[in-house]
């Protein structure tokens, strides 16, 4: 779906920090990194009022790179979430 919003982002070894999230699907969204990721990579993003989602870099492109959540968000989680998330 096509939105966009900031979250918190972590890596392993790095502090959070906020950054852009585009495109989000109950499965994983593109991401906008401040510093480039790489490929297999794997990061954890929270969104507002959920638990941090572990998810793998699959595909990169200069600073954007697409995640895979290792587990997806239930539908009527992601719902709510892209209703809170598009009501801003």
């Amino acid at each position: 779906m096509a939105l966009q919003a900031e979250v918190q982002l972590r890596r392993s070894g790095h502090h959070h920090y906020r950054v852009n999230v585009h495109d989000v699907s109950p499965e994983g969204c593109r991401l906008e990194f401040v510093e480039r990721p790489r490929l297999d990579e794997t990061v954890w993003i929270k969104f507002e009022g959920l638990e941090a989602i572990a998810s793998s870099v699959c595909w990169v492109r200069g600073f954007d790179a697409g995640v895979e959540f290792l587990r997806p968000i239930y539908s009527a989680v992601f719902d709510a979430l892209v209703n809170r998330l598009g009501n801003r």
